[in-house]
């Protein structure tokens, strides 16, 4: 029989998530402080200033939405993220799928060769990526930026996919086979919808490389305002002489937005034991 932790235990382990809750929570607090603090101060003389908003405008908010081209970057960055996430959604189930259920010459070699690309950071591809690009006539376009980040997330997509269809019994597609269904309506009408929290975790992570990224949106996109990505936009705004902090600050807050609402729209989806049940013992 298991032993209930002593008092002793229990606050201990509570202290040490109250200390890690607070580690993680108070960056995003001190940006809330910082967005509201007029001028560009960064920080305050007054310690108390440190933790608890003494002050509070707007100005920044104002600022960023109606002065600056926020919405602008953010029009940009929904646009790349979106098709990055629609693009990888679309390629990465149609190759899991097939690395699932099919035999076919190389498949464990194409298996291997996604893992071994895996280990090597994006960065150091940044060079060829960009050469690629060039040539194609898509460097400093957004669809060449579509085409950088959709091919970032098909690895470690397609591996996740493939995985979670491995779970799904062959038996219910040979099923709807067997009541007329074509192998591509069984993929759609019965693969897919069993397979949505593996789904929900591509979508994620296609939009999060089109939406928080900073150096290929950097390199690839060179562009003037009209053209840029919210991350690389904000940067833009820092000079030699001067941060705006105040402005940062609002602007940081303002895009963590979109990434919330779909996250809380795809959280639902994040559930595990579709498939428990589904055929018949």
């Amino acid at each position: 029989m298991r032993r209930k932790p002593t008092k002793a235990v229990l606050v201990l382990q509570y202290g040490i998530l109250i200390l890690g809750a607070l580690f993680a929570i108070y960056p995003l607090w001190f940006a809330l402080i910082a967005s509201g603090r007029t001028g560009d101060r960064l920080y305050t003389l007054n310690l108390a200033g440190m933790f608890v908003p003494l002050e509070w405008t707007f100005e920044n908010y104002r600022t960023m939405l109606f002065d600056r081209p926020l919405l602008t970057w953010l029009r940009n960055s929904l646009y790349v993220a979106g098709i990055t996430t629609v693009v990888s959604l679309i390629v990465t189930t149609s190759a899991a799928f097939a690395f699932s259920r099919f035999k076919f010459y190389g498949r464990e070699f194409g298996l291997i060769l996604l893992l071994a690309i895996q280990t090597f950071p994006g960065v150091l591809a940044l060079v060829a990526v960009a050469q690629l690009l060039t040539a194609l006539g898509l460097y400093g376009k957004h669809e060449g930026l579509i085409l950088a980040y959709t091919s970032t997330t098909l690895v470690f997509s397609t591996w996740n996919m493939k995985g979670y269809f491995d779970t799904i019994p062959v038996e219910l597609e040979e099923a709807a086979q067997i009541d007329g269904c074509g192998p591509v309506q069984s993929f759609i009408l019965i693969a897919l919808p069993l397979a949505r929290p593996a789904l929900a975790v591509t979508a994620l992570l296609g939009f999060l490389a089109g939406w928080g990224d900073f150096i290929f949106a950097s390199v690839l996109v060179p562009a003037p305002d009209s053209m840029k990505l919210v991350v690389p936009g904000l940067y833009s705004m820092a000079n030699s002489q001067s941060v705006p902090w105040g402005y940062f600050a609002a602007g940081g807050l303002l895009i963590i937005i979109p990434t919330i609402l779909v996250f809380l729209f795809l959280q639902r989806y994040l559930e595990s034991g579709l498939t428990v049940g589904g055929v018949k013992g």
